[in-house]
């Protein structure tokens, strides 16, 4: 199986990407973690970029808050999918680094999860790999019937509550 890369512009970042080695993790998906910024270590999180998939990565996630420029500048430097985790900081509650990683020029393109999304960029990068692995997708496809079933069971629970 690839494994998941997982960069982030500052160690401030971890508690984010905790979730998203957390559920990694739970789905048994290799993965490594770095500190590279786009700016203080550029030609550091260039050659992390430029050898990703000759070193066994299949997709590559960064999180990096203010003016994010980090998943922007790995996604220059390969061709494999980027997931962008615009984090959330002091000045404009993420907004910034939002519209940093999402606005990307045509041709390098970055997915990109919600404002502190550390969960949802590990599921993203988790159905990336599932295209290839089936089974991985099987692992998908459970989780998602259990969380259907527990929607339904709170469904259920209320309505007997309620609807007399």
């Amino acid at each position: 199986m690839k494994k998941v890369g997982i960069i982030m512009g500052s160690d401030s970042d971890l508690p984010i990407l905790e979730k998203t080695m957390a559920t990694l993790t739970e789905y048994d998906v290799p993965f490594e973690v770095h500190v590279y910024s786009a700016h203080r270590t550029p030609e550091e999180a260039r050659d992390f970029s430029v050898n990703a998939r000759d070193n066994g990565f299949g997709v590559l996630i960064c999180a990096a808050g203010m003016a994010a420029h980090l998943a922007g500048a790995v996604a220059a430097n390969t061709t494999l999918p980027v997931i962008g985790i615009p984090c959330k900081s002091s000045v404009l509650d993420g907004m910034d680094a939002l519209l940093s990683t999402v606005m990307m020029p045509s041709g390098i393109p970055v997915a990109t999860v919600a404002i502190n999304g550390g969960a949802n960029a590990a599921l993203l990068a988790i159905q990336i790999l599932a295209v290839g692995d089936g089974a991985l997708y099987e692992k998908l496809q459970a989780k998602r019937a259990e969380g259907a079933a527990k929607v339904l069971e709170k469904d259920r629970a209320v309505g007997e509550k309620y609807n007399k």
